[in-house]
C-alpha cells in the first residue's frame, strides 16, 4: 500500500513542475520571483541574524568579578565580590546604536532588492528583445529566399546574368548567418534571466511580454518626489547621519565614570576574628582623559555627514532629470520608428521588389531596400529595449517602482 502512495506523490510533485514551467511569465511574475529566489538576496537577508545578535550583545551587562586570596599574613583568606556599575545609560546608548545598525543593515538589504529588481527587470525585456530580434532575422531570412527565388526565376527565364543568381545566394547566406547568431544570442538573455531567478540555465524561461509596451512616467516631478523619500545614495546618508547621532551619544555617555562596587570578607585571622565583612566603592576620577577626542571627532563627522547628505540631495534630483530626460527622449525615438520611418521602409522595400520583378530596376537595388528594411526594424528593436533599460535606470535612480 507504501509504493502507490509514493508513485503517487512522484506523479503529482512532476505534474506540478511541468506546470509551472508551462505557465508563462510576464513581468510582474519575474520580478516576484527574483525578490523570493534571488540567491545574492537571499544571502543579504542573512545578515539580519547578524544585527540582531549584535542588537543581543549590547543588551548584556557586565559580567562580576569573583576573587580569592590566601597569604601568610593574617587575615589568611579573603573573598571579594566585584561589580561594575555603567552610569550615564550606557547601556541604553549602546542598544539605541545596535538598533541603528539594524536598521542600517535593512536598508542595505532594500537597497540591494531594488537593483535586483533592476537587473531582472532589464533581463526580462532583454529575453523579450531578444526574441523580437531572432523573429526579424527569420522574416529577414524568408524575404532574402523569396528575392533569391524571384532571381532563379528571373534567370531561368533568361531576363538576368548569372551574376544576380549568385548575388542573390549571398544575400540569403548573409541573412542566414544573421538568423543563427541571434539565436544563440537568445540563449545568452534566457541563461542571464535564468541566474537571476535562480533556475538551471540551460532552461529557457517560459516568459511573455511585448517589448513595445512601454511604461510611462507622470512628470519629473512625480519622480522627484520620490527620489527625495526612497533614493538609495540619500537613504543611506540619512542613515549614516542617524547612526553617528547614536555614536555621538554613546561617546558622550562614555565621559561618565563607571561605578566599582567590590564587597567580600576577610577569613581566619587569630585572637581577632574568623570573620571580617570588607566593602569599597571605587570611581575614575576624569582628570586628564575624559573621552573628549571620541566626541571631537564623532561631531566633526556628523557635520560632514550632514553637508554630504544636502549635496547628495542636489546630485540626486540631478540624476533623475537626466534619467527622465533620456527616458523621453528614447521613448520619442522609438515612436518615430514605430509610426513613421519603420512603415516607408517596409514600402520601399515593396516597391523595389516590384520594380525588380517588372525588370524596371536591378537586383543592387532591391537588395539595398532589403538591408535597409532589415537595419531598419533591427534599429526599431534596439530602441524599444533602450526604451525599457531607460526606464529601469530611471526606476534604480529615484529607488522605487513608477508603474
Amino acid at each position: 500500500m507504501l509504493l502507490p502512495v509514493r508513485w503517487l506523490v512522484l506523479v503529482v510533485f512532476i505534474s506540478a513542475a511541468v506546470q509551472s514551467q508551462s505557465t508563462p511569465l510576464d513581468l510582474r511574475s519575474v520580478l516576484v520571483a527574483a525578490e523570493a529566489d534571488n540567491l545574492e538576496l537571499r544571502a543579504a537577508r542573512q545578515q539580519r541574524a547578524m544585527a540582531l545578535a549584535g542588537l543581543q550583545t549590547a543588551r548584556q551587562f557586565l559580567n562580576p568579578s569573583i576573587s580569592f586570596g590566601a597569604a601568610r599574613d593574617t587575615p589568611h583568606e579573603s573573598v571579594l565580590w566585584d561589580q561594575i556599575f555603567e552610569l550615564g545609560g550606557k547601556r541604553g546608548k549602546r542598544i539605541a546604536l545596535a538598533r541603528e545598525e539594524q536598521a542600517a543593515t535593512e536598508l542595505d538589504i532594500s537597497v540591494l532588492s531594488r537593483q535586483i529588481r533592476q537587473r531582472t527587470r532589464q533581463a526580462f525585456y532583454t529575453v523579450i528583445a531578444s526574441r523580437e530580434q531572432t523573429a526579424q532575422a527569420k522574416a529577414a531570412l524568408d524575404l532574402a529566399t523569396r528575392i533569391r527565388d524571384i532571381v532563379q526565376q528571373r534567370f531561368d527565364a533568361g531576363d538576368v546574368a548569372q551574376i544576380e543568381v549568385i548575388q542573390a545566394d549571398v544575400e540569403l547566406a548573409r541573412t542566414t548567418t544573421d538568423y543563427e547568431t541571434a539565436a544563440q544570442t537568445e540563449k545568452i538573455a534566457d541563461a542571464q534571466l535564468a541566474a537571476l531567478l535562480n533556475l538551471p540555465v540551460t532552461e529557457a524561461a517560459n516568459v511573455q511580454g511585448r517589448l513595445s509596451d512601454l511604461p510611462k512616467v507622470e512628470s519629473l516631478q512625480v519622480a522627484n518626489d520620490a527620489a527625495m523619500r526612497s533614493n538609495a545614495d540619500l537613504q543611506r546618508a540619512t542613515e549614516e547621519v542617524q547612526l553617528e547621532q547614536r555614536r555621538l551619544e554613546l561617546a558622550k555617555a562614555q565621559r561618565v565614570p563607571n561605578l566599582d562596587i567590590q564587597a567580600g570578607a576577610d577569613l581566619n585571622s587569630p585572637h581577632e576574628f574568623s570573620v571580617g565583612p570588607r566593602g569599597q566603592i571605587a570611581v575614575s576620577v576624569p582628570l586628564f582623559y575624559h573621552g573628549q577626542g571620541e566626541v571631537a571627532q564623532s561631531t566633526t563627522r556628523l557635520e560632514f555627514l550632514r553637508l554630504s547628505l544636502q549635496a547628495l540631495r542636489t546630485n540626486a534630483a540631478a540624476d533623475v532629470a537626466a534619467a527622465y530626460f533620456d527616458y523621453l527622449a528614447k521613448a520619442h525615438q522609438a515612436e518615430q520608428y514605430e509610426q513613421k520611418i519603420v512603415p516607408q521602409s517596409v514600402k520601399l522595400q515593396e516597391m523595389a521588389e516590384d520594380s525588380y520583378r517588372s525588370g524596371k530596376s536591378n537586383l543592387l537595388t532591391l537588395i539595398d531596400a532589403q538591408r535597409k528594411l532589415n537595419e531598419t526594424r533591427k534599429t526599431y528593436l534596439d530602441s524599444l529595449l533602450a526604451v525599457q533599460s531607460s526606464f529601469a535606470t530611471l526606476e534604480e535612480v529615484v529607488g522605487a517602482p513608477l508603474d
